[in-house]
């Protein structure tokens, strides 16, 4: 009990850990633009350095991981072209007209599409409290852009922050879809690897202009060497933050880690504003709040759902047709240290 309690404690942790390394994200990703590299350019950088990095180290440290069973070779190439380079592209690109901030919020959407999946295509039938979730997330998407004053923020930005959305929840579904034959960090290093490759003939990574990371860029008055904040692209908001975020997901619940890694919002915004100087407005921060409170409320209900699920699979296991792969999961998630509700 009290060894559970530990791993819990450390999972939380670590949880907190990546969403305050994912809220690099967008500043490191500034930085490295001011240097000369376009967004897509700078994505791919982040992809492949990071995919480079894991690789080796999984190599070295535990090569088991790498291993991609044949027939998971289409989930893993979904998985790279959806849940890692339409994220992070998006993403990049919609920085470049919108502040670090807001994109988080809406990327942060996404628990309102996966609501939407489930139950129009998987035909799950959701609580009340799921839709009442995606009812508050649109009212507080509508105070974040200030629809009454006409869509004050830029249309072009919106639009690719609410397509980064829709990217991440494909990463939410997919996460919540793999087997037990699926290496989670494999998943992640082959992602990001096969992201970096799906990106190279946009990115054009042969103009990046490489001795710009010789130099040193500024942005709202401060000034660092560009291998710096590209460092910290590659290794704290991409390689470490996914390292802790898949240590705390698989010794919590769905609904605990989905709730932690939406802090990245905050964190992204705090890191912005202390080194960027990008202050969100009353609206932005009261819609935000609102967007949060929505996106936690239908990802609350929906994992409400999937646990549902589990308890009805779980009384069909012992059935003499249950199947193998049936089996291991269950225990697996059977010996998880607490559920939603424990929280």
């Amino acid at each position: 009990m009290n060894g559970n309690y530990g791993t819990r404690g450390a999972a939380l942790v670590a949880a907190v850990v990546s969403a305050w390394c994912f809220g690099f994200s967008g500043t490191a990703a500034k930085f490295v633009g001011a240097a000369g590299l376009t967004p897509l350019q700078a994505v791919w950088v982040r992809m492949a350095g990071a995919a480079v990095l894991l690789i080796v180290i999984l190599a070295v440290v535990r090569p088991g991981a790498l291993r991609v069973p044949r027939s998971r070779g289409p989930f893993f190439a979904a998985y790279a072209l959806i849940a890692v380079a339409g994220v992070q592209a998006l993403f990049f690109l919609a920085i470049t007209r919108l502040p670090v901030g807001v994109v988080l919020l809406l990327e942060y959407s996404s628990p309102v599409l996966v609501v939407l999946w489930v139950r129009s295509v998987r035909r799950v039938r959701l609580p009340r409290a799921a839709y009442a979730g995606a009812a508050i997330v649109v009212v507080g998407l509508c105070v974040v852009v200030e629809v009454w004053r006409g869509l004050a923020l830029d249309g072009l930005g919106l639009a690719l922050g609410l397509v980064a959305a829709a990217c991440c929840a494909g990463y939410f579904l997919m996460s919540d879809g793999y087997a037990d034959d699926v290496q989670p960090l494999g998943l992640i290093a082959w992602g990001l690897a096969g992201a970096a490759v799906v990106l190279t003939p946009l990115a054009a990574p042969w103009d990046i202009p490489w001795e710009a990371f010789g130099g040193t860029v500024t942005q709202a008055g401060l000034t660092l060497p560009a291998a710096v904040p590209t460092l910290v692209l590659i290794g704290v908001a991409t390689v470490l933050a996914y390292g802790t975020g898949v240590y705390a997901v698989r010794h919590l619940s769905a609904a605990i880690g989905a709730t932690f890694a939406s802090l990245e919002v905050v964190t992204g915004s705090v890191i912005a504003w202390f080194l960027l100087g990008e202050r969100l407005g009353v609206p932005q921060i009261t819609g935000g709040a609102v967007v949060l409170a929505g996106a936690l409320l239908a990802q609350s209900a929906t994992s409400g759902v999937s646990r549902i699920t589990e308890d009805s699979a779980a009384q069909r296991v012992s059935s003499p047709g249950a199947s193998t792969a049936l089996r291991r999961s269950l225990a697996r998630r059977a010996s998880a240290p607490a559920a939603e509700g424990d929280a």
